[in-house]
């Protein structure tokens, strides 16, 4: 995407610490706004902030609900991890959600958890999963990847035998609806997975709310790494995540502003709970309108 496009916004609302009516109420009321294009939930299995005991829905459960009571935003979760579901199992989990929103999902995906991180790293343990460490988790979301996209696209079962994923006579049925398949946005920051980035993604995410210089640096770092590849960098849609702030708006237009210079041209607005009354009304008002 060229820096000349407008940008696209969003919103984000962590599924976490908050009642499923609370983010359907935001969900049905950006789906009538046509200034909020896209909207995402995160992919925890337990709370990263707030009560460390609070209520944590799954995010690809809650994304097909919310699918099916929307009908024009573009639906995502910010970002999965690779570590919890094998890539043929959240292949077929995200062609059933691309079916149910009649071809409205964006696939984002990500290592996981980063290990320093202490209340995202006990979700594992938790849960019976495994936490390699990032070298295996980037190789590992390269492979799934791969797999994914086989998945979505070939017409015959094939098998795939990678460092970290092996399959057997894999095959998908059905299709997502989107062809050739849904856009796959990674997110992450490392140089290891900027270069995943740079091979496989539609779209690249980081967090924002921090030094724009260093987002700047790793959005040019990803530039090389496609012209290293023989890809054309502008192919790749520069997407940001910034926090909102209720209370301070103007901090929040500011930050849009910066991240629209810098050649972001989606844009994932995170609010935070409890959402006021017209969350999504407010967001287009006070923060897409005046940046656009």
């Amino acid at each position: 995407m060229t820096h000349t496009s407008r940008p696209r916004f969003g919103i984000m609302t962590a599924p976490s610490q908050v009642d499923y009516h609370d983010v359907l109420r935001v969900w049905r009321e950006a789906d009538a706004i046509a200034e909020i294009e896209h909207a995402w939930l995160f992919d925890h299995l337990m709370p990263i902030f707030g009560d460390p005991d609070g209520p944590v829905y799954e995010g690809w459960t809650l994304l097909s609900a919310l699918a099916a009571h929307t009908r024009r935003l573009r639906i995502g979760v910010l970002v999965t991890s690779n570590r919890f579901r094998p890539p043929a199992m959240l292949a077929k989990i995200a062609t059933t959600v691309d079916i149910v929103s009649g071809g409205r999902l964006d696939l984002g995906i990500g290592v996981g958890s980063r290990p320093g991180h202490a209340l995202a790293r006990r979700e594992y343990e938790a849960h019976g999963l495994p936490f390699h460490d990032s070298a295996h988790a980037v190789a590992s979301l390269a492979e799934a990847c791969t797999v994914i996209r086989r998945l979505w696209t070939e017409s015959e079962p094939f098998d795939f035998h990678g460092t970290h994923h092996r399959l057997t006579g894999a095959f998908g049925n059905p299709k997502p609806v989107q062809r050739p398949h849904p856009p796959i946005l990674i997110g992450g920051r490392s140089s290891a997975t900027l270069r995943v980035v740079a091979e496989h993604a539609d779209l690249w995410n980081i967090p924002g709310g921090g030094d724009i210089g260093d987002i700047i640096g790793r959005s040019a770092l990803l530039d090389r790494y496609c012209t290293e590849i023989g890809r054309d960098p502008a192919a790749v849609i520069r997407s940001i995540h910034l926090p909102v702030s209720y209370d301070r708006p103007a901090s929040t237009r500011d930050a849009i502003g910066e991240a629209v210079d810098a050649g972001f041209r989606h844009i994932v607005l995170g609010l935070p709970s409890p959402y006021p009354a017209e969350a999504a009304r407010w967001v287009a008002d006070e923060l897409i309108s005046p940046s656009a």
